[in-house]
């Protein structure tokens, strides 16, 4: 080893380590001059960890200043250390500031450390962050101490090299560091891959030490805010004591927080902001934030008026509002809270959708720069609930991103009485956000003016990346999960130390007191003002006079539509001239020049040809292509999203064609020309939950395009279930809220298993009432094309349940002649035009693919005495169509049935519970069904025939005398 430098460096590391651990073993081992300079090592403390980062060495001396006999160096003009030849063949580093001279190794080995330190404070330095205000968790990683990497107290004050941290000695280096990094602001941000993303973040937050310097206007801002949180939270308390309302109180910064990220948007050019958040702290943001006045809110609380609520309505801490905030620069923002129920997180792609809708009206080339969603979690929910994983993984994909959403945890470091220990195995409760590109700044809740530079270095992050970013805000919960709860039952010690707190008003007047600048008197009045307004608006609230808004929300792009019952739809005519059908379906047909289509689809194409010039029937696909366009030709965007939907999962719609040779898309609706509004068709993710709730939200904001989610198989909407049941079903009652969206759903039992067959018809029809949505169940492709039409073209605007088919969409016999989609329109009963209606002898009621099954048999029997009603619309039900079909045949006739669902699913307990045993009072009602059963269908496609077949058979003879 002689004449080798023994000082170990950057490039030599890895060598250097293997002869310590060969040393330890066994001194002998290795080289003499080696074992001299490992001796001296161990003189010092034993820093070697199989397991650590960095060097494991703990050198004598750390510098070894070379004089240079002039005094001078050679600097390289820009302040850093610069290497030249010291006379003697060695390389030295001289330090242009200074003069002072140091061996190169040694710098070498000192920069390696001295990076590592400075790498493990960006990645590990949020661990020790001050972001609990209740101080229960304190960890200090080994990583973060100067020791660990062979630095010592007299190291401290030694100069240092570096050029992207500010500070000239390793105390200053480490100071900076710990500013920026540990003080009240922790920041997850080096799992992002793009180095110019981290890059940015560094700079941003390291040149300011993370610190943001708040004028005294500004901070008289955030001290008057958060009076209005905590006066309204007290004043709550005292007038109505013992209703939930699930306070605020512990979390009051979140309405500094808002205030700034909307003063911030505003700023920015943001326009339209849609707020999505749970019942916490909800009235407190409603009244401070969306400017609902209190006395709406009061007069929820007294709840003087039960009979305006009968049988609907919510409860105050999950309705929504929409008002319009006037920046301190003179900018307005539109802003809509979203209504919200229990259930949490789910609201969070429906205010994803509602934007999504807004920026495709407003045609923005550039998500993000006019609209923005903030979304508002608890830390239980975020870390505890799929759907965030939902709502995140959506955010940047083409079909569904809205450009950068604003996240913010309200961390009450609880659930309802479970503590994160037993609530997640992660660290953070954010720690999911971590699957995206995104930083993540924890903070103090109890430090407002940490919180404002949290909050503007997000909504800079937002802005300039187009990116979601998550605040999470570290608080607590004074109160229990709801007023009436006690906390301490289950949770003694955090609640210990929460009764010990002063609310954060009073820590942050303290310190602008100290400050000077603002006077107790100064603070006093500003509560005293917000009290008194809030008393008088309790005093209006209580008054006989009281003004009740209106009940319907029926305003802006909402005026030309109604809901209510069926009675107020006006069917429109949906049929079209058949020259215009023609054309638009080989419009269908076309590829831009030099576009290699896949082979296979040749005799798709050329069928289509012969559809448009009515040689040939129309197939479902067709049908439903020619609804779609003609919808798109008259001005209503389109809107299609499911697993698939492209293709179609079973491979009818091909909407998006992909170039044999090269992969690229096209979209067939482009074909339809400038005039023509957008068709935009998205595979989604393998998503239920967040894609629906997506597209709900995006039906609420485009009431007059067509809105349609495609589940892949129809009980794929089990996984969604909660959109359906708390919004899609209930939020006009709930919330005078209207949506046209449509759910197609395949349904149809034909031997593919138990999860493939129904779309659970039973539970959509369990849930309708008051006329809340539509649950249909077309049999033709022209049924398809006019119920597509009708839902855009009527006023009546309520969603659409569709029963879709799958094998039909090739059976020979479901077709459609051109003819019928010129003439007519949806038709909710379809009759039977063949039997003869004085010889029947028997009806076979029945809806969908099991029609066709019940004909086929008819025909091989000769039995044309049977007649075979379609229902086509389940729900709002069709009783007058169906009373004039059946009104066709006697008294005496049986009406039987039929059904591919076993007897305790899909329509037939509904239609038990409305007629009995006897339909309309007439003719006896029996049913044809699979024996009832815990699950959909059998697995084996054996037993299917024969269940089929079964089936089949007792349609043609239950009931009989």
């Amino acid at each position: 080893m002689a004449g080798q430098e023994l000082w170990p460096n950057g490039t030599n590391l890895d060598y250097v380590e293997q002869l310590y651990e060969q040393y330890l073993k066994d001194p002998e081992s290795v080289d003499a001059d080696w074992r001299e300079r490992f001796n001296l090592w161990q003189g010092g403390p034993r820093l070697h960890a199989p397991d650590r980062l960095g060097p494991h060495f703990k050198p004598r001396t750390i510098f070894n200043p070379v004089p240079n006999g002039n005094g001078h160096g050679n600097g390289n003009g820009n302040g850093h250390a610069a290497a030249i030849n010291n006379g003697d063949g060695k390389q030295v580093v001289e330090r242009p500031s200074t003069g002072e001279k140091f061996a190169a190794t040694d710098v070498s080995s000192l920069q390696h450390r001295l990076d590592q330190l400075i790498r493990n404070y960006r990645v590990r330095g949020h661990i020790v962050a001050k972001i609990d205000p209740l101080g229960i968790v304190n960890e200090e990683p080994t990583e973060l101490e100067p020791r660990y990497y062979g630095f010592t107290e007299a190291d401290m004050d030694c100069p240092m090299f570096t050029t992207n941290v500010p500070g000239e000695t390793l105390r200053e280096i480490i100071g900076n560091l710990n500013e920026t990094y540990c003080r009240n602001i922790g920041v997850q941000f080096m799992h992002i891959d793009n180095l110019q993303v981290r890059e940015w973040l560094q700079r941003k937050m390291e040149s300011t030490r993370n610190r943001n310097k708040l004028t005294r206007k500004e901070q008289i801002r955030i001290l008057t805010r958060l009076t209005d949180a905590v006066i309204f939270e007290e004043f709550i308390q005292r007038k109505f004591i013992g209703a939930k309302s699930f306070s605020l109180e512990g979390a009051e910064s979140l309405i500094p927080l808002l205030d700034l990220a909307l003063e911030t948007a505003g700023d920015q050019g943001v326009r339209e902001a849609v707020i999505g958040m749970a019942h916490r702290g909800r009235l407190n943001v409603l009244a401070n934030i969306m400017g609902k006045s209190p006395q709406k809110i009061f007069r929820e609380f007294e709840d003087v008026d039960p009979r305006r609520s009968l049988g609907g309505g919510d409860v105050k801490y999950h309705l929504g509002y929409s008002s319009d905030w006037r920046t301190r620069h003179g900018h307005n923002i539109h802003l809509s809270l979203c209504f919200n129920p229990s259930h949490l997180e789910f609201v969070n792609t429906v205010a994803m959708g509602r934007m999504r809708a807004k920026q495709d009206r407003s045609g923005l080339a550039t998500r993000g720069e006019k609209g923005m969603v903030v979304l508002i979690h608890g830390d239980a929910a975020f870390a505890g609930e799929g759907i965030i994983q939902e709502t995140l993984n959506l955010s940047a994909l083409e079909g569904y991103s809205v450009g950068g959403t604003l996240h913010i945890v309200v961390n009450n470091q609880i659930g309802f009485t479970t503590g994160a220990k037993q609530a997640r195995s992660c660290r953070y409760a954010t720690d999911v956000a971590k699957m995206l590109q995104i930083p993540i700044f924890h903070v103090n809740g109890e430090e407002p003016e940490a919180v404002a530079q949290a909050v503007q270095l997000a909504m800079e992050f937002r802005m300039e990346f187009k990116r979601d970013v998550v605040i999470d805000m570290y608080c607590y919960r004074k109160r229990g999960h709801n007023e009436s709860d006690e906390p301490s039952y289950t949770q003694p010690y955090m609640y210990s130390k929460i009764a010990k707190r002063k609310p954060v008003r009073e820590n942050y007047l303290d310190h602008l007191l100290k400050l000077g600048g603002v006077t107790r008197d100064d603070a006093d009045r500003i509560a005293e003002r917000r009290t008194e307004l809030l008393e008088k608006d309790l005093t209006a609230a209580r008054s006989d006079h009281f003004k009740h808004e209106q009940g319907w929300m029926l305003d802006g792009k909402w005026s030309s539509y109604t809901g209510g019952p069926e009675e107020m739809a006006d069917d429109v005519p949906t049929g079209l001239p058949q020259e215009e059908l023609g054309e638009l379906l080989v419009k269908l047909t076309g590829t831009p020049e030099g576009f290699n289509r896949h082979p296979k689809m040749s005799r798709m194409v050329q069928q289509r040809v012969e559809m448009a010039e009515a040689k040939r029937e129309l197939d479902w696909a067709a049908a439903e292509a020619l609804g779609i366009a003609s919808l798109a030709t008259e001005g209503h965007r389109v809107r299609i999203s499911g697993q698939d939907a492209q293709r179609g999962t079973f491979s009818h719609r091909h909407a998006v064609l992909s170039d044999y040779k090269d992969g690229h898309e096209f979209c067939i609706f482009d074909n339809l020309g400038e005039d023509a509004a957008k068709v935009d068709i998205y595979n989604s993710p393998l998503s239920e939950a967040g894609v629906l709730g997506f597209d709900y939200g995006y039906s609420l904001d485009y009431p007059e395009g067509l809105t349609v989610w495609e589940a892949q198989f129809g009980d794929f909407a089990n996984a969604a279930q909660v959109i359906i049941d708390q919004f899609i079903a209930s939020a006009e009652d709930k919330w005078r809220r209207l949506s046209g969206l449509v759910m197609l759903l395949p349904h149809g039992f034909e031997g593919q298993g138990p999860e493939h067959s129904s779309a659970r018809l039973e539970r959509f029809l369990a849930l309708a009432a008051q006329d809340n949505f539509q649950v249909v169940q077309p049999s033709t492709p022209a049924q398809m094309y006019h119920l597509l039409r009708r839902q855009v073209l009527r006023r009546w605007r309520k969603p659409l349940v569709v029963m879709t088919p799958k094998s039909l969409l090739r059976n020979p016999r479901c077709v459609s002649p051109m003819s019928d989609l010129v003439d007519g329109t949806f038709k909710r009963v379809i009759k039977d035009g063949n039997a003869d209606k004085k010889s029947v002898t028997r009806v076979l009621l029945c809806s969908g693919k099991i029609y066709y099954d019940l004909t086929e048999r008819r025909e091989q029997l000769g039995r044309d005495d049977i007649a075979i009603v379609r229902i086509e619309q389940f729900y709002p039900f069709p009783k007058e169509s169906l009373r004039a079909v059946l009104m066709r045949y006697r008294d005496d006739v049986p009406v039987i049935w039929v059904q591919d669902e076993p007897e305790n699913m899909g329509a037939w307990p509904f239609l038990r519970m409305k007629f009995g045993d006897r339909i309309y009072d007439r003719q006896r009602l029996f049913a044809a069904t699979r024996a009832a059963s815990a699950s959909p269908a059998t697995g084996s496609r054996s037993a299917h025939i024969i269940e089929q077949e079964q089936l089949i058979s007792e349609a043609f003879c239950v009931g009989a005398h």
